[in-house]
């Protein structure tokens, strides 16, 4: 695995929709994804990836909002405070931009690629992206918040996306 370049899935693709499974020990190679789920994040100019983002049913997230690279494991929120609503972008629904309203404070337990538990109070920002991964975790995805007239905006753009993953699936 090392050296591959990992592939973003896109709207459309079965795997976005999955829940993710927790991970019960963590391995050398679960290291190994997490410093390839950066690279790509860092190439895609994302600021947070989740490995159903690549086709890996596991609750890995990266994070850097330009503060430093957090590697999760297993994350969970275990509080919430106040509300905010952020224009959201996703590696996976490219092009898209739809008006999401999170939480502004948030406070998360999971583990680090070393295994050491690691509590996160995050605001603003981070907090949002904390919540956006953690979403993908659940199979859930930025159009799911949309109201009815931004689905209608991004109707065909999403049309566009699935006939997409539909191809390159093909090509697998």
């Amino acid at each position: 695995m090392p050296g591959t370049k990992l592939k973003i899935r896109v709207f459309g693709d079965p795997v976005l929709r999955k829940k993710a499974r927790p991970v019960s020990r963590i391995t050398g190679e679960h290291r190994e994804i997490l410093s390839q789920m950066s690279g790509s994040m860092y190439e895609g100019g994302g600021i947070g990836l989740a490995a159903p983002q690549i086709g890996i049913s596991a609750q890995l997230i990266v994070v850097d909002i330009g503060e430093g690279l957090y590697k999760l494991i297993n994350p969970k929120i275990v509080k919430k405070l106040g509300s905010q609503a952020i224009q959201e972008g996703c590696l996976s629904v490219p092009g898209v931009c739809i008006k999401v309203k999170r939480a502004r404070q948030v406070w998360v337990e999971a583990k680090d690629e070393n295994n050491n538990l690691v509590n996160i109070h995050a605001r603003d920002l981070f907090a949002c992206v904390l919540q956006h991964e953690i979403d993908h975790l659940k199979g859930k995805l930025i159009i799911d918040y949309a109201s009815f007239l931004e689905k209608l905006r991004i109707k065909r753009k999403l049309a566009a996306l699935k006939t997409t993953a539909k191809a390159c699936k093909l090509q697998l």
